[in-house]
């Protein structure tokens, strides 16, 4: 082989490598049974995880995303309106992925988004990443102080 031959195909396999896969599903999608975790566990088990930089991903990406939106209580007939959407996502408002950012809309619904880069990522209830990125601050002050 010859060196742009080797080359070519370095490249070429560089996105697959860093391409990272998440679940994606949305409330919305089946209204009569709960397939994204809206009012139950979320069943990583029935879904396949996608590669955001191929075909099958709705929104290309290089990382994970979950977004949750909840009602007030009282808002329909079964107390509370949830929805979940999980999917690739490219940008974050933040920046910052590992974090989950949360408001409160004008009418009252309240929501959170989160952003992981980790392969399947956005499967669980809460993002893992955040849990690391904590206690790496956590130990890197701790290493500092004792330096002092």
């Amino acid at each position: 082989m010859t060196n742009k031959a080797v080359i070519f195909f370095m490249l070429s396999a560089l996105p697959a490598a860093l391409s990272v896969r998440c679940y994606q599903c949305a409330s919305s999608q089946n209204l009569y049974e709960d397939t994204c975790g809206a009012y139950k566990r979320f069943d990583t088990d029935s879904h396949i995880a996608v590669e955001c930089n191929s075909d099958e991903s709705h929104m290309p990406g290089s990382f994970c995303m979950k977004l949750t939106q909840q009602g007030p209580k009282g808002f329909i007939w079964d107390g509370r309106w949830r929805q979940v959407i999980r999917r690739c996502a490219s940008v974050a408002e933040t920046g910052v992925t590992g974090v989950c950012n949360w408001g409160v809309y004008d009418n009252g619904v309240y929501w959170e988004e989160c952003y992981c880069s980790a392969d399947e990522c956005n499967g669980s209830v809460t993002i893992q990443s955040s849990i690391a990125l904590i206690l790496g601050v956590m130990l890197t002050t701790l290493y500092i102080v004792t330096l002092s």
